[in-house]
């Protein structure tokens, strides 16, 4: 009964899905999504500055698998770049009720992006505090640990508009 259920769910479309769901679920799902934009853009957008530059410099500078894009980019080059990724990214995913597909890849670009960050966890000295693991430092390690939670909402997101995108391709494939 609860795969049949489910099932008519799939196949409704997003008005069923959402009539479905419980209004705090429905205000948590808005506020993870639109609230991811919100990290994300922000956090770009500091990266045009001088403090953030410097402030992130040390992190990627002990990552080999970024360390050599200082050989090509400045320190304030490198971070704008990366702000301008994330600012896209971020604008991406805020498109998700107009354009699901277009969602799903800003998304995708915000796993990559907090993927890359994680990693950072196993190659930038004082990440453990002197006490050693599992102890983390404020800075960096807790610093870096609250991505891991960016990075499930980053795949949510990803999730949800890949099924959107599937269910509006289904619905303009029945249509004709």
């Amino acid at each position: 009964m609860l795969r049949t259920h489910q099932h008519q769910h799939q196949h409704q479309g997003d008005d069923a899905t959402v009539a479905a769901e419980h209004p705090v679920a429905v205000a948590g799902r808005h506020v993870l999504r639109y609230g991811l934009v919100i990290v994300i853009a922000w956090i770009g957008a500091l990266k045009y500055t001088g403090y953030e530059a410097t402030a992130i410099q040390p992190l990627i500078a002990h990552s080999p698998l970024m360390s050599w894009l200082y050989s090509i980019l400045s320190v304030r080059g490198l971070a704008a770049g990366l702000g301008t990724v994330e600012v896209i990214a971020a604008v991406l995913i805020a498109a998700r009720p107009a354009w699901p597909r277009v969602s799903a890849a800003g998304s995708a670009v915000a796993v990559l992006l907090f993927l890359s960050t994680l990693s950072l966890l196993l190659t930038t000295p004082g990440v453990t505090a002197a006490s050693g693991f599992p102890v983390l430092s404020v800075l960096p390690g807790q610093f870096l640990l609250k991505d891991l939670v960016l990075l499930g909402a980053s795949l949510w997101t990803l999730g949800d508009s890949l099924g959107a995108a599937k269910r509006k391709a289904m619905r303009r494939a029945s249509s004709y």
